[in-house]
């Protein structure tokens, strides 16, 4: 899950447009959440599909439904054609309302302005292929585990460290557990190297094995960073100003 203490949201506009940047259509980044919040209400992890059952049914259920569309690491690099295809459909499973929600909150508020500047076809090949190799390198360093891996968090990362290079200047309202939750306002380039940086610290003093992918987001997030510089450092960045909206509120 992308957590765990900042954005939620911020009004921003293209300097050149000179015009709020959410009025502009982002199908690709409504679609995915949208598919997203539709498999897992049917999903047994929402626990409103009777088809599941119920108590240790249910349970059994979710651990199935996570092991055959998540991606298990000892089983990936086995050759399996089935298990190749994991890292893809993971980011399309969320394990619980508080991973959904986190993570839908994120793809809504970066990846709208990430979508434009890139366009459709662009920015949805850059989401499924950085979410796979992200959780592709995940794997890799637990190629021994046996737990699954399921969330789009690997492709929300890439899409964040993305956003780092083309809107560095965008306003992000932040929610800072240790200054009393107090909404303040930051540029990206302030916010979001703290976020990846606080990634680090707990990627290194996770537990063996999947919980929280930590490693995901770091590698989803220097693979987002990568490819902007790469493909837009020839461009001039967009610069962005708050609008006059109202700020939001922290993500679950």
């Amino acid at each position: 899950m992308i957590g765990n203490w900042s954005v939620a949201r911020f009004g921003a506009r293209f300097a050149k447009a000179g015009r709020s940047a959410f009025r502009a259509p982002a199908p690709v980044t409504y679609a995915l959440i949208a598919v997203c919040c539709l498999l897992f209400l049917i999903g047994p992890a929402a626990g409103l599909n009777p088809a599941y059952g119920s108590g240790e049914g249910l349970a059994a259920a979710q651990r199935a439904y996570f092991h055959r569309w998540g991606v298990v690491p000892a089983e990936l690099f086995e050759g399996a054609p089935r298990a190749a295809l994991t890292p893809a459909t993971a980011l399309f499973v969320h394990g619980s309302w508080v991973h959904l929600l986190g993570n839908m909150l994120f793809l809504y508020v970066f990846g709208v302005l990430t979508e434009q500047r890139m366009g459709r076809v662009q920015f949805t090949l850059f989401y499924l292929g950085c979410g796979y190799l992200a959780l592709l390198g995940y794997a890799a360093a637990n190629d021994d585990s046996t737990q699954s891996l399921v969330g789009a968090s690997g492709a929300i990362s890439a899409i964040l460290g993305a956003f780092l290079f083309l809107f560095p200047g965008a306003r992000v309202t932040s929610l800072l557990p240790f200054l009393l939750f107090l909404p303040l306002r930051f540029p990206a380039w302030v916010v979001l190297p703290f976020w990846a940086g606080l990634q680090w610290v707990a990627a290194g003093r996770a537990a063996q094995g999947p919980g929280v992918a930590y490693l995901a987001h770091l590698v989803g997030f220097g693979l987002g960073f990568g490819y902007a510089w790469a493909r837009f450092r020839a461009t001039t960045r967009v610069n962005t100003a708050p609008a006059p909206a109202s700020e939001g509120e922290n993500q679950p």
